[in-house]
């Protein structure tokens, strides 16, 4: 919409916190655009530009709405026409886990049976396809310290266990 299009005590179609919502434009606002009332919540809202109003409440759709409603219009296998769904995030199965570093870890180290360094164990458990870094710069240093940290807060039920200087093996 326009500026000089809005006007005050009418009813338009607005989008407040990412939703349309019916707004009543009360007054004009001394700091620029319009106080308004949400008629769904009763609260006070400040529309601050024409761009967040999409038009009259109980006015016919403009060409443009119905164009865009047009596009999302499917013929379905009977012939009516039905909207396309919208993609929304699915609700139902949870995505697979990735495996984790130290899931990794613990697995070339149980596989191999022999003490390995960080930066070997990075390497098996690429080549291996158990674990890829996601881009960090340093994965073999984020391995060890979460080795260490692992070993340090549960001790003896740790999976890993310190060897010698920079070597670690399964527990």
């Amino acid at each position: 919409m326009r500026r000089d299009e809005v006007q005050i005590g009418k009813v338009y179609l607005a989008k407040v916190n990412g939703k349309l919502t019916q707004v009543r434009i009360d007054a004009e606002s001394r700091y620029g655009g319009w106080d308004g009332t949400n008629l769904a919540t009763g609260k006070k809202v400040r529309i601050k530009s024409p761009q967040r109003l999409r038009g009259e409440a109980n006015r016919p759709q403009c060409a443009a709405e119905s164009q865009v409603a047009a596009e999302r219009a499917v013929p379905n296998s009977a012939g009516a026409v039905e909207a396309k769904p919208r993609r929304h995030p699915t609700q139902g199965e949870p995505q697979p886990k990735r495996t984790s570093g130290l899931e990794a870890a613990a697995r070339v180290l149980e596989e191999v049976g022999r003490p390995m360094t960080a930066k070997d164990i990075v390497a098996e458990a690429e080549a291996r396809g158990y674990w890829k870094s996601p881009g960090g710069k340093t994965p073999a240093r984020t391995l060890y310290a979460a080795i260490v940290r692992e070993i340090a807060a549960k001790g003896a039920q740790s999976r890993f266990r310190k060897v010698e200087r920079g070597k670690f093996a399964r527990a």
